[in-house]
């Protein structure tokens, strides 16, 4: 029965519509699959297996009549818990925040809703968002399923690790830096930042995006059909256009790609990692496209503006706390945001101007190309136990260089599995596009994915 919690949803679905499967039996399957997997992993908070069953059986019942709610109807869900859901508390992963329910669906929750998904509950994420880690004040700690030894990345850690678990085949997270791609690498799945608005959210925030998180690109594609209808309370949402996410075949021959290995600052890409994207990039060309180097487009005056900015947006939260709140909070996370009480105003506009300098580098050195492939992260996952892969919080973004890019140009970037340490851990590949061709970034990625080398089996928690 567990086996059922390792189905893709395209297949679920089509096993629906056939009445070769119930969503009953599935929803059973990947209760019992968290049910023995969470006292390691912690990748989920506010676990509510009987909603879960009560929308597996209404979802039965839909299917019986051959009127599915939606393309995900019966289709096991989680959501991040910065994502609100009506009547859940959003503890933004912080021991320090206030347990509020919410009101209301924000519009990833209300979209999946709407269309049958059946919400098990919500992953957990790392203090305020601001970490590429299992590590929370508020949550237990969240491992890598590959390794529980290992991190499996954040700030979309319990969902990365829930679809490398079996949780169910679709998940969401967020993505301001890197929050859905770093863990989608280290996790070995399937990650989509879309193009900037493409998926309403709330509260909208420049440069922050709401993804499916999958083991399969056609799962983030069907997926897509449903978080990017269109919702009003995101005043920065893209005009919705209706796109064929499920016509994933592209013709690889001519397209030029340029194979970026030399971000401009952060750590090394580590020898692993260098070759499998490498390896990655020779499949590309075996295919027919035209792969050419890039140069490094990024500086370390770009990340260290950005920096500044983000510890002051975070110091203005952590400074109305009350000092009580303030000591509740990791304290990595605090150290990192408190030295901004000491920025002044000039400081800190100059570190927001960079997200200007750093859209208009990344889409300079990308307009030439179709497309643009690089690692996800220049490492491998890390100790569970540490806050980021260099553990400092005045070096904390030594990691995202070369994802963060993607999301102050508004570009789509999708990160997918290219091979394994000798470890065996996951090594992320990252495909990113022009704006707007989210289904040009997926189909690069089905084409890479029907291409790859085998895949090693899920992992499975003893």
């Amino acid at each position: 029965m567990s086996e059922l919690a390792d189905l893709t949803a395209v297949s679920l679905v089509s096993s629906f519509k056939n009445k070769d499967l119930s969503p009953v039996e599935v929803t059973e399957a990947v209760i019992s699959r968290i049910e023995s997997y969470e006292p390691q992993l912690n990748a989920m908070w506010a676990f509510d297996p009987e909603a879960a069953r009560i929308a597996a059986k209404a979802s039965e019942a839909r299917w019986l009549k051959g009127e599915p709610a939606g393309p995900i109807d019966g289709v096991p869900t989680t959501i991040k818990e910065n994502i609100a859901t009506k009547g859940t508390a959003v503890p933004l992963g912080c021991a320090a925040t206030a347990l509020i329910p919410a009101a209301e669906d924000a519009p990833c929750a209300a979209r999946t809703r709407e269309a049958g998904g059946v919400i098990l509950g919500k992953t957990t994420m790392p203090d305020l968002g601001m970490l590429s880690s299992g590590l929370s004040s508020f949550h237990k700690l969240a491992r890598n399923p590959w390794d529980l030894n290992t991190n499996p990345g954040g700030s979309s850690a319990g969902a990365g690790s829930a679809a490398a678990a079996g949780y169910g085949p679709l998940h969401i997270g967020t993505d301001i830096g890197g929050s859905i791609r770093l863990p989608a690498g280290w996790c070995g799945i399937v990650g989509l930042k879309p193009s900037f608005g493409r998926i309403p959210i709330d509260p909208p925030f420049l440069g922050r995006v709401a993804g499916p998180m999958t083991r399969t690109v056609a799962d983030t594609a069907l997926f897509m059909t449903v978080l990017s209808l269109p919702d009003r309370r995101d005043g920065m949402s893209l005009p919705y256009t209706e796109l064929p996410w499920m016509d994933l075949h592209t013709n690889l021959k001519g397209k030029r790609i340029g194979l970026w290995l030399d971000a401009g600052f952060g750590a090394d890409v580590e020898p692993e990692v260098k070759a499998a994207i490498e390896a990655a990039a020779k499949v590309f060309e075996d295919a027919g496209a035209i792969i050419e180097p890039i140069a490094p487009f990024l500086n370390r005056p770009m990340i260290d503006g950005l920096d500044r900015f983000w510890r002051a947006r975070s110091w203005s939260d952590v400074s109305k706390m009350s000092k009580e709140d303030q000591e509740k909070i990791l304290p990595y996370i605090y150290d990192w945001t408190a030295t901004a009480k000491d920025l002044n105003g000039q400081e800190v506009y100059t570190g927001f101007a960079q997200i200007d300098v750093m859209r208009n580098a990344a889409l300079k050195a990308s307009a030439g190309f179709d497309f643009i492939i690089s690692p996800t992260a220049p490492m491998p996952t890390y100790p569970a136990e540490w806050a980021s892969p260099v553990n400092d919080p005045q070096k904390p973004f030594e990691h995202i260089a070369f994802t963060v890019a993607m999301n102050m140009s508004e570009q789509p970037a999708v990160s997918i599995n290219c091979g394994y340490t000798s470890k065996g851990l996951p090594i992320g590949l990252q495909i990113f596009g022009q704006r707007f061709d989210d289904l040009g970034v997926l189909q690069m990625a089905q084409a890479y994915e029907d291409r790859r080398p085998e895949q090693q089996p899920w992992p499975v928690i003893a």
